[in-house]
């Protein structure tokens, strides 16, 4: 059984974080320091922002694929699958640090693999960050067979890619299933029979925003 991922609008990952600095802020406060208050004050509310989980309308339609990540769309194309090599098409979808950072699954299906790649953390807004950059990659198979590879990789700021996620798990679509803290990009290449429904630049949700569909 998967653990709870959500606690009252925000993600479990964040909450330590959270009261940490709300903790610091009270302390600041009680200390008569102002300035220091104020500011860890501040970084309070930056934080509970950075870890909100808002519930999503997932559609429920055959054939979709729905985005894994708040954010938007910085790459479209063909590109070798990172585990297989094989040439597929694909949707990177780069986050900033006042998006959402909860990661859903794109597809319903079962995890088929799971592979983390230590690395750099070069802007997750460059192509090379697809090959360079420390990343997670998650293999997930349908009820019809198609694999679907999806990446989580780290940023310019982000340290920490949270996956829980384990092989023979059973997803849902748009289920969450991990976060990448701090600033991301998550890529998912698409089977063969799949093709690309959004555009550049285009803003898409996590959980919502269907970004490929089934070829007819």
């Amino acid at each position: 059984m998967r653990g709870v991922y959500s606690f009252f609008g925000l993600a479990m990952d964040g909450l330590p974080i959270i009261g940490i600095v709300a903790l610091a802020a009270l302390v600041m406060a009680l200390l008569r320091w102002p300035y220091a208050a104020v500011f860890f004050l501040l970084l309070t509310v930056f934080c509970v922002q950075f870890f909100r989980d808002p519930e999503r309308v997932v559609p429920d339609a055959p054939g979709l694929v729905v985005s894994p990540a708040d954010g938007r769309v910085v790459r479209l194309g063909r590109a070798p699958d990172p585990l297989t090599g094989e040439m597929k098409e694909v949707v990177c979808i780069f986050m900033n640090v006042f998006n959402v950072h909860v990661n859903r699954t794109p597809v319903a299906g079962t995890i088929e693999r799971i592979k983390y790649f230590p690395g750099k953390f070069f802007n997750a807004d460059l192509d090379k960050a697809s090959v360079d950059n420390e990343r997670n990659v998650v293999v997930i198979t349908d009820a019809s067979g198609d694999e679907f590879t999806v990446v989580q990789i780290a940023g310019l700021i982000a340290r920490r890619i949270v996956c829980r996620a384990a092989p023979g798990d059973a997803f849902l679509r748009g289920e969450r299933f991990g976060m990448i803290k701090f600033g991301s990009r998550v890529d998912v290449y698409l089977p063969h029979g799949y093709h690309q429904s959004v555009t550049m630049d285009q803003k898409v949700l996590a959980g919502q925003t269907v970004i490929a569909e089934k070829t007819p």
